[in-house]
Parts: C-alpha cells; sequence; structure tokens
C-alpha cells in the first residue's frame, strides 16, 4: 500500500511530539512493507524525518502568512515564494516567530479550513496536483483535524480515502476567541464528514474531541501511539545522581512554571539539598520571556548551580538527557492527548510523575511505569517528588514496569498494525 502522509514541521526548534508520533509510524509503517511518503507542510520536519531533500514544504509557513495579511504577496511572481519558501529562511521563521500560537492566526486557521474557498486554494492545487502526478497514494492521511481543508480536493482530484489522526486540536483553537473557536470548531465538523476515518490517539482524547466535533461512531477510531523500544537504552536508575528531568517545549502551557516552582518546594525540604533539575526540549521565540522569568526565580532562590538548562534535545542529547535522570515531570496545566515523551522515557526506563489530567491517567497507569498525582499544583508535585526521588527500591520497580509496559502496551509495529487495517478498511480491502 502507498500512504502519502501530510505532516506540519516545526522546524526542530522544540520538541515536537506530533511530529515525531508520525515519524515513528511512518518507519513502522515501511518496515511493515508499506510506501510511505512524509509530506511536510508550513516547515521543514523534525529529528528523524530529515530525509526529504526531494519533498518540497508546501504551504510554506513564511509565505503563506504574508498573503494572509498583505493582499500584495497574493500576487507576487513565482521566483518569490520559492526564496520565501526555502529551508534555511522557513527553519530562522521557527526559531523567531510564534509559529506554533493560535492567537493571531485564527483568520488563517479558518482560511486553511476552508480549502478550495480558502485564499490558500492556489498551493492546495500545488499540493493536490503534486500528490497526483508524484506519488499516486492509495491512501492520504493527515495528522491532525486543521488539516481537514485538504480533504474536499484530494478525494476530488486524486480519488483516494483521506484518514485523520486527532491530537491536541484543542490546545491550538480554545485559546482563540469565543467568535474565531467557534467558527473553527463548526468548519472542522462540516469538513471532517469528508473524512473516511479519524485515529484518535487515546480513549480520553477521543471522547474530548468528539465535545467538540461532530464525529460519527464509525468513522472514530483509537490507536495508541507507540515507539520501539529497541531504540531505547535504559541505564539502573539507581545508579544515576538525583535529578529530575523536563523533556517538552519550554513553555508556560507545559506546565515550565509549576515544574519550577515545585523544584523550588522541594529544595527547601530537609534531606534534598542532592536534587537537581535538567530541563531540555527547546522553545520558540514566544517562550522567551517566560524562560528568562523562571530562570530569575530559581537564582532568586540561589539554585541556579542546580538547574541545568540544555538547548540540544535531539539524536545523542536525547540519549544523554535520559542516562541522566531518574525521574521525569512535564506538569502540562490542563492535561494532553498523550504526550510521546513519556514513552521515550519509559522505553528508556525513568518513572514519569504526571499530573492526574488529560491522558496521563491512561498511559502511566496502563505501563505501570510511574505515578499521577492530584491536583495539578508545585505542592502536590513536589511532595510526589520528595516521596520517590531518592528511594531506590521504588523507583527500581517502577523503572522495570515502565520498560515492560512500553512492550506490552505502546510497541509501534503492534500500532502501525492496527493503523493498516484503518487504511484496508477505507480502501475497500479490509
Amino acid at each position: 500500500m502507498k500512504i502519502a502522509h501530510i505532516i506540519p514541521g516545526s522546524g526542530g526548534s522544540f520538541y515536537c511530539g506530533n511530529c515525531l508520533r508520525d515519524s515513528k509510524y511512518v518507519k513502522a509503517l515501511q518496515a511493515l512493507g508499506h510506501e510511505v511518503v512524509k509530506v511536510p507542510l508550513y516547515l521543514p520536519l523534525f529529528d528523524d524525518a530529515r530525509d526529504l531533500n526531494e519533498v518540497p514544504v508546501f504551504y510554506g509557513a513564511v509565505s503563506v502568512y504574508l498573503k494572509q495579511r498583505f493582499a500584495l504577496f497574493r500576487h507576487v511572481p513565482a521566483f518569490v515564494d520559492q526564496l520565501l519558501d526555502t529551508k534555511p529562511v522557513l527553519n530562522l521563521a521557527a526559531r523567531n516567530a510564534g509559529s506554533t500560537r493560535a492567537k493571531g492566526l485564527e483568520e488563517m486557521t479558518v482560511s486553511m479550513l476552508l480549502g478550495e474557498e480558502g485564499l490558500q486554494r492556489d498551493e492546495l492545487e500545488r499540493l493536490t496536483d503534486w500528490l497526483v502526478n508524484e506519488v499516486k497514494p492509495d491512501v492520504v492521511h493527515l495528522s491532525n483535524a486543521l488539516l481537514l481543508g485538504l480533504v474536499r480536493r484530494i478525494k476530488e482530484k486524486a480519488g483516494v480515502p483521506v484518514v485523520c489522526s486527532l491530537q491536541d486540536e484543542d490546545v491550538w483553537v480554545d485559546v482563540m476567541s469565543e467568535k474565531s473557536r467557534s467558527k473553527v470548531w463548526e468548519l472542522m465538523s462540516r469538513r471532517g464528514r469528508d473524512v473516511d476515518a479519524f485515529v484518535a490517539v487515546s480513549d480520553f482524547y477521543a471522547g474530548e474531541i468528539r465535545k467538540k466535533m461532530e464525529i460519527r461512531d464509525e468513522q472514530m477510531h483509537t490507536i495508541h501511539i507507540g515507539i520501539d523500544a529497541e531504540d531505547y537504552h535504559p541505564k539502573p536508575v539507581s545508579g544515576k545522581e538525583p535529578v529530575i528531568g523536563y523533556i517538552s517545549r519550554m513553555c508556560e502551557e507545559n506546565g515550565l512554571g509549576v515544574l519550577v516552582d515545585a523544584f523550588i518546594l522541594l529544595k527547601n525540604r530537609p534531606g534534598m539539598d542532592s536534587v537537581k533539575l535538567k530541563i531540555t526540549g527547546g522553545k520558540t521565540g514566544d517562550d522567551r520571556k517566560f524562560i528568562k522569568s523562571q530562570k530569575g526565580k530559581i537564582a532568586a532562590d540561589g539554585l541556579a548551580d542546580d538547574v541545568l538548562w540544555v538547548d540540544e534535545f535531539e539524536g545523542e542529547a536525547r540519549q544523554q538527557f535520559f542516562d541522566t535522570v531518574r525521574l521525569v515531570s512535564v506538569p502540562v496545566l490542563n492535561g494532553e492527548a498523550f504526550g510521546l515523551y513519556q514513552l521515550e522515557c519509559m522505553a528508556s526506563g525513568i518513572p514519569m510523575v504526571q499530573p492526574a489530567l488529560g491522558a496521563f491517567p491512561e498511559v502511566v497507569n496502563g505501563s505501570g511505569g510511574g505515578v499521577v498525582y492530584s491536583p495539578n499544583t508545585p505542592a502536590e508535585l513536589a511532595r510526589a517528588w520528595e516521596q520517590l526521588i531518592l528511594d531506590n527500591e521504588k523507583l527500581h520497580q517502577l523503572s522495570a514496569a515502565a520498560v515492560s509496559g512500553v512492550k506490552a502496551y505502546f510497541d509501534i509495529y503492534r500500532q502501525a498494525a492496527k493503523l493498516t487495517e484503518v487504511y484496508k478498511a477505507v480502501c475497500g480491502n479490509g
């Protein structure tokens, strides 16, 4: 089977769980004998998706933004678009602009969902022509529901079914104004009628998204994210220094402030002098001011030497992170649909300490590789850390459960096989 997987890129500026999820599925599907073409949108793809020199970036973030905001750019020569869509320009945009921020991009979000009726109709034609002439897929898979404006034209021109993943669309949409939010959800529901199958990454999120969108029962499937445990190399937790880790985009929404406040509380408790904190996962231009404020709090408490900020988070740097932390917390303020970093950490033998929000209980309790706490406050997080960070026996038990739980419940090849069954069903081969 030939699959075109359309994936919005992050430009590699931060740990993008959705990008990694898609890339890992692509590799697993290829291992199962399928031909998969990764098609980047907006920005270049992240981490192990760097084999795309022969595939253009469609809907280049810079040119699409300028055309949305300024009518003049809708009539520029083709060479200007080509210049704006070069990877150096797009990578620069990823580092310095709020490309992952919905506020200010409401009109563009609506326009994208309008598809052939939106301002990006020319780019939609370019994408669909390329799919038809160059890829000739049996099925097209969209990375998230914010891309539903592509569906109708893909099906009209390519004549193939479309599958759409569901993960954290609400994080983007629900920060918009009420007027924009209602319009976006209405458009997503309307455009979603053309989708052959939706694939939610957790039972929790399947339930949440159906509160926002109209999705028919026969359209909805839940397939957890997976990883290949053989890609990770656990080290005995008890042999590591008492270091707490954080690996995700360094931003307020992902709970970095809760994490820092909890660490300050922990360090003020008896016996916690040796505990340190390591933070990685990258950032966007929007995050710099917030990160600076967190560093200021840490310095004011005299803890600057106990907190290590690591800029690099890909490849060997990520393995080095896993090799040096005893447990990991990413206390996302409102929870999230899954969190791939959880599987990466647990496959590395690192227990998770997560708030009892979103899909965190589903993943942590399902694997047995960590604990959840409630409410999501610095005090509760500090209490959970205090009970674990120096307890070698308990950490060892959770570490072993984490590794075995990931292998048993979140194996990427089993999950990819489930996804293949969805593809077969929508193609009429099920």
